[in-house]
């Protein structure tokens, strides 16, 4: 027998623990006592020549047995000077330790194969039974509401998730080809590859299948969508576990790959599915062509439920690898769209992944995505997130929500809105850029929605791929700018280079909390409060801080509004953001200009920085107070965020001091692209092109204000909220508003 043959491979990686457990399954070995002597190849050449001779049987004494067993535990491939120091120490021929190794061998080889056909029998019963069951209830389907035979038509939950089973059924048989493969030295694929696929989903078959992906410019290549582990088995996605997994998660498993394979196909087919706006603007679904080409994989849409789909192309400053773990780690990630995300965690971890490229992680999230703008709920959505690469500097993460049917505990959760297979393709550009493809692809209830934000909703500009886009170049953006020790045209003077730091990290959280106090987000505890001159546009809400360092302790208020403004985004953005003009609507400049200190850069867009003003020399004296503001614009909206800070603090912070104990209540306003409110547009059902609204308000000339005001109205935590408190917050937003008017209309 050759010792350096398939069982050397098994010896190679041989675990001690093994032998315990053969023992204890009832596998005696006669080897470790037993020997035969003259059964080499020398004595068989000599045997050839005359009469065969009787065979010597030797019985090794137990502490001979203990020895080699011992020895075998640490080394099963001893080599010649092993042997013979074997031989020396035991009293045994090197030939006699040879053979007993070999035939030690050679019993571990057959008792692993014999446990694991025990195993492979009992997997392959269980999958037997559970086919029988299936096709019988294939045959007979029963309606859940009545009992009854089911009526023929459109494809029945039930059956839609036999076809998800059926899909996991093959990964599950996968699995056992590869365990068969990596212990037996022999593959089954032979037989996996004779199971009949007619009754799985064109969707589902992916799980097993290749799938072309010709819009990344490697027509010649195939990606698996499967989950290949490099020995030609298709894996499945999740863990092995002890016990059976349970039927959620599998069905999580289906719905992922569906997902997977529909993202890259919208990712690369243009029209007619893909219709681009005027002047080649921002791309959305032709909903007849995704009804004929797709089958939903979450099920039919709620009723009342509306589409919004769109599809943005750009290239952003950060490798695709980093974006990839920016994206699988929520943290991360909501940091990285702080505007658009105000809460998002990871639920559970069904797989990690391969290595630092995140291939095949899959992941259960929960996430709140806004608008800023107290008019437009907060979308709450639980969804899985699957990354796969798919070639070498080529990733996909695709999100797409769990079916209120397959995730029964939470069924009443984050009724409104569903969020179909949606996400990013990335690959790899040169200079350290990516190229990215984002689908965003959503049904949502927005009857609650007021009739001012629904064109910019029912347009795809509120939830929109251009948004998360624009976003995610203006981020990256800021991370280089970051990392650059110099930078051009940036007025630094008195700041080090770790206060620059430490000042983009408070006036990320400024701009957090801001959000957080329009959109009202779960991340703090808002009591909303009704007040009869408090109008119904306006929004007015009450918290109590305590323990949180980072803000003023005692009663906030919070209270903001949306308005249609018929001026240009661009113009009103210069106009807020000017601080000789800050006099005319905030009553923070004690009714004189503004001086800007410092200006740190974010990136090369106009406008998109932080800077610290102070007042003019007549005021300047009068307090410690400066103000922290932030701003941004691009196609996708623009940005206004400010807040009193004292002088001392933000010596600190410029030091490069923690900015974490800076109590700040930020306010600000967001805008966002003119769509009229008369605009009653949506989704593109034709090739009729979808209004594009201009960064310069070509379109319609006009543009959507929201105003936000965050106040400490009491510096003691329980003290009561009184109705003056309120309507002064309210006269503040009303005069604000009629101030800014007022200065546009003049000039």
């Amino acid at each position: 027998m050759d010792g350096h043959g398939k069982m050397g491979l098994i010896g190679e990686n041989f675990d001690p623990g093994l032998v315990v457990m053969m023992k204890e399954d009832g596998y005696e070995s006669r080897s470790g006592s037993d020997n035969f002597e003259g059964a080499s190849g020398d004595d068989q050449d000599a045997a050839a020549d005359g009469p065969p001779k009787k065979k010597k049987y030797h019985r090794h004494t137990p502490r001979q047995i203990q020895e080699l067993e011992s020895f075998f535990k640490e080394c099963p491939h001893p080599d010649e000077k092993q042997r013979t120091e074997l031989s020396r120490r035991l009293g045994l021929a090197s030939k006699q330790i040879k053979f007993w190794f070999q035939n030690r061998r050679t019993q571990m080889k057959t008792r692993l194969e014999r446990h694991e056909n025990v195993i492979l029998s009992q997997q392959n019963d269980k999958l037997r039974a559970e086919n029988d069951l299936l096709k019988q209830a294939i045959t007979s389907p029963l309606c859940n509401s009545c009992g009854g035979p089911a009526v023929p038509g459109e494809i029945s939950y039930e059956q839609h998730q036999l076809r998800i089973e059926n899909a996991r059924l093959k990964d599950e048989l996968s699995r056992i080809c590869a365990l068969t493969n990596k212990y037996l030295g022999r593959s089954l694929l032979s037989s996996a590859s004779s199971i009949p696929s007619q009754g799985l989903n064109s969707n589902l078959e992916l799980a097993i299948g290749r799938n072309g992906f010709g819009g990344l410019n490697n027509a010649g290549n195939t990606l698996p969508m499967g989950f290949d582990f490099g020995d030609g088995a298709m894996m499945p996605l999740m863990k092995p576990m002890a016990n059976e997994m349970p039927y959620a998660k599998s069905a999580f498993v289906g719905v992922a790959l569906a997902a997977m394979d529909e993202l890259i196909k919208m990712a690369q087919m243009d029209n007619p599915l893909w219709i681009k706006g005027l002047d080649g603007g921002m791309e959305t679904l032709n909903l007849e062509e995704y009804r004929r080409t797709f089958s939903s994989c979450i099920g039919l849409k709620p009723s009342g439920y509306t589409t919004e789909a769109t599809r943005e192309t750009g290239l952003v400053f950060l490798r695709g690898l980093a974006l990839v773990e920016t994206l699988m780690d929520a943290n991360r990630w909501a940091e990285m769209f702080p505007c658009m995300i105000s809460r998002a965690a990871t639920i559970d971890v069904l797989s990690s992944g391969m290595g630092i490229t995140r291939d095949n992680a899959l992941q259960v999230v929960d996430a709140e995505f806004q608008v800023l703008s107290p008019l437009v709920p907060v979308r709450q959505v639980r969804f899985v997130r699957y990354c796969k690469q798919h070639l070498d500097g080529v990733w996909a993460v695709v999100d797409v929500s769990i079916d209120a049917r397959q995730d029964a505990a939470n069924s009443q959760m984050f009724p409104n809105c569903r969020r179909l297979p949606s996400g990013c393709v990335i690959q790899d550009m040169a200079n350290n850029y990516s190229r990215v493809t984002w689908v965003e692809h959503s049904e949502c209830d927005d009857s609650a929605v007021h009739h001012l934000l629904q064109p910019l909703l029912s347009s795809g500009f509120g939830f929109g791929a251009q948004r998360w886009v624009a976003t995610l170049q203006r981020q990256c953006d800021r991370m280089a700018m970051l990392m650059s020790p110099d930078i051009p045209g940036a007025d630094n003077t008195g700041i080090t280079p770790a206060g620059r730091k430490s000042m983009l990290k408070l006036a990320q959280r400024m701009t957090y909390n801001f959000c957080a106090g329009v959109c009202t987000s779960s991340v703090h505890k808002w009591d909303k409060l009704s007040v009869g001159n408090v109008g119904e546009d306006v929004r007015v809400m009450t918290r109590k801080n305590i323990n949180d360092p980072g803000e003023p302790h005692g009663v906030v208020l919070s209270a903001a509004t949306s308005v249609w403004m018929s001026i240009t985004q661009q113009r009103l953005f210069d106009f807020l953001r000017d601080e000789q003009m800050r006099s005319q609507w905030d009553i923070l400049s004690n009714g004189g200009p503004m001086q800007e200190m410092v200006n740190v850069a974010k990136g090369q867009g106009h406008g998109n920085c932080v800077s610290l003003l102070h007042g003019s020399a007549i005021n300047a004296n009068e307090n410690n107070m400066l103000i922290l503001q932030e701003t941004w614009c691009d196609p996708s909206g623009a940005l206004v965020v400010y807040a009193p800070v004292d002088v001392s603090s933000m010596n600190v912070v410029m030091n490069g001091g923690d900015s974490a104990y800076v109590a700040l209540l930020p306010s600000g306003f967001a805008i966002f692209p003119g769509i009229s409110p008369s605009y009653h547009g949506g989704q593109s059902n034709s090739n009729e092109p979808s209004v594009k609204p201009d960064i310069d308000g070509s379109i319609n000339s006009g543009c959507i204000l929201t105003v936000g005001f965050q106040i400490l109205v009491n510096s003691i935590p329980t003290a009561k909220l009184t109705e003056e408190s309120v309507e002064t917050v309210n006269n503040l937003i009303s005069c604000t508003i009629q101030k800014i008017k007022a200065a546009l209309t003049e000039t």
